[in-house]
């Protein structure tokens, strides 16, 4: 028996998965990352549990060392998706494009003491560039967060970011 297709019934068989595959693409968006999934549940405890900190004294207050080791969560190797923060400039051009950050989760990180644990800066690279009016605007960051610690006399970092795009901040 030949097997008759037209117009209207190739559309009716195939019109809701096309429907569905096409949507699936205009409405994809990339995970959003929370901070705290780069942050090891026994690091989590040791924050929840400290105690406040006390700005007074000769020096500064700083975080438990065992909090500062850097541990990162495996699963979160080679995760693709967008995260928000603060930018901490390290490169720039010489028409403040930024090309190299530390992204962190709240304004002044890296810039006042004590900075935040290594798994909660992502050194990020973004060839593109990009410039922001002032650092306490906030930015999403897109792309692959690779485990990678970098160091450098501003603070270190236990994940990086090959930047696929840099945008203002907005909900």
């Amino acid at each position: 028996m030949p097997l008759k297709l037209n117009c209207q019934s190739v559309i009716a068989r195939l019109g809701p998965m096309l429907l569905l595959f096409v949507s699936s693409i205009v409405l994809a968006q990339p995970r959003e990352i929370d901070w705290l999934e780069l942050m090891p549940a026994e690091d989590l405890a040791l924050l929840e549990s400290m105690p406040e900190l006390e700005h007074e004294g000769d020096g500064p207050p700083l975080l438990p060392d065992e909090i500062m080791t850097g541990r990162v969560v495996p699963e979160m190797a080679n995760v693709e998706g967008r995260i928000p923060g603060f930018v901490v400039p390290l490169k720039t051009t010489n028409d403040m494009r930024i090309l190299e950050f530390f992204l962190v989760p709240y304004y002044g990180a890296c810039i006042h003491v004590p900075p935040p644990p290594p798994n909660q800066i992502i050194h990020v690279k973004y060839r593109e560039g990009f410039t922001l009016e002032a650092l306490y605007d906030p930015v999403w960051v897109e792309g692959e967060i690779v485990i990678e610690t970098t160091e450098n006399e501003i603070g270190a970092s236990s994940y990086s970011i090959e930047a696929v795009s840099v945008e203002r901040y907005a909900e």
